[in-house]
């Protein structure tokens, strides 16, 4: 979008506000969708933290196939709403809430827990027991990579190879209200970092050469895994894998039945550095201009909403619109200011509204109540985000 359309769309609109471009997210899902290639595709909940968003891509992708989400409770809030096939991203000890998935049958049968650890396993078994009722269960395979000096990747599951699955599979033979019915296994290594960095020829090469010997070695962890899975006679529902960034080569392992897609919907400023894509910056945030310290320093009001994860500049918001801003290196992104400096073509002044990206895409919505949906234009329509329905999960 173009600055002057956007200050006239918005001109009478009070700042801070969120804006979500229906246009550049269309194209983001059906880019996403030829990505996928025919394969389902899971959304990531937590990158997109707005109820009609998520119903919104579920009715356009071709090949959706459920959600993953990022807690228990946002699990069966979800559930209760009407959707389905909920695969919880991360074991939860939440053990109120388990009962209250498996106290009810709908919930039992859209939820499926992960676990990667026995007393996982346990706890759920046990609740699952009192309410005579079996729980579905995805494992969760570390797909980290450790190379001399570098350990390339996040910290995960404790399932590191086939023999740990092996053994948690083996061990948990005995409790008689358990399914194994999913396998998972997350390359953040390759799904959450660049390879295509502006002026950073040799280290692009360097996270290219690690990308290249990861993939090779998460294929083979996978398939031992899936291995084990048949020797042992468990059919699973699905085999999930990738994210926004690793798509293509998630793909080329025959055992995967589906793709976890989240932050390339509303293509937060993270994941504008990849070989291998390149979508649209659909999600936004306006700031207004409230001080003009000097001739080429502008200062707006609010906008310090920093991204999760290592401390570092990567995880400031980015300037957007108009271009020519930039943070100032000692202040970035302030709690109640952000001062900027401006080398671009407009005439800005104080009262004008300026634009940024955030660095995650889903952590914007909890920092606003509503989206304003735009399209051709024009406003179409305003949606509440989850923290706009009061809930906070996280």
């Amino acid at each position: 979008m173009e600055y002057q359309l956007l200050k006239s769309i918005f001109k009478s609109q009070k700042a801070p506000f969120a804006v979500l471009d229906m246009n550049a997210l269309d194209e983001n899902i059906q880019e996403i969708a030829k990505r996928a290639q025919g394969r389902n595709i899971r959304i990531a909940t937590k990158s997109i933290r707005c109820r009609y968003v998520l119903n919104y891509i579920l009715d356009k992708l071709p090949y959706s196939f459920g959600l993953m989400a990022f807690t228990i409770e946002e699990a069966i809030w979800l559930s209760e709403l009407g959707f389905t096939n909920i695969l919880l991203g991360y074991p939860t000890f939440e053990k109120d809430l388990i009962n209250q998935v498996l106290s009810s049958e709908k919930h039992a049968t859209s939820i499926y827990f992960m676990v990667d650890k026995l007393e996982h396993v346990e706890l759920l078994n046990t609740i699952a027991s009192k309410h005579k009722v079996h729980v579905n269960l995805c494992v969760d395979i570390d797909m980290s990579s450790t190379f001399p000096g570098i350990y390339f990747g996040v910290h995960r599951s404790a399932i590191k190879n086939a023999t740990d699955l092996k053994i948690l599979i083996n061990s948990s033979t005995s409790f008689s209200n358990v399914k194994w019915k999913g396998l998972m296994g997350y390359e953040a290594q390759i799904a959450g970092i660049g390879d295509n960095f502006p002026s950073a020829t040799f280290m692009n090469k360097i996270i290219g050469v690690l990308k290249s010997k990861s993939i090779k070695e998460i294929a083979e962890r996978r398939s031992a895994c899936l291995k084990v899975l048949a020797d042992n006679s468990i059919h699973l529902d699905f085999v999930n894998g990738g994210g926004t960034g690793s798509i293509e080569s998630t793909l080329k392992e025959v055992g995967i039945t589906e793709i976890t897609v989240g932050s390339g919907f509303y293509q937060s400023h993270l994941f504008d550095n990849y070989s291998n894509f390149k979508h649209k910056p659909a999600l936004f945030y306006a700031l207004r201009i409230v001080r003009k310290p000097t001739n080429t320093i502008f200062t707006a009001l609010g906008g310090g909403f920093i991204a999760s994860g290592a401390t570092d500049a990567s995880k400031q918001p980015q300037s957007f619109l108009p271009q020519g801003m930039k943070l100032i290196k000692n202040e970035g992104a302030g709690e109640v200011q952000t001062p900027f400096e401006y080398h671009g073509k407009e005439a800005l002044k104080i009262g004008d509204l300026v634009f940024f990206r955030h660095a995650k895409a889903g952590e914007l919505c909890e920092r606003f109540n509503d989206l304003i949906l735009v399209r051709e234009n024009k406003i179409e329509q305003i949606v509440p985000t989850y923290r706009g329905e009061q809930k906070c999960f996280l």
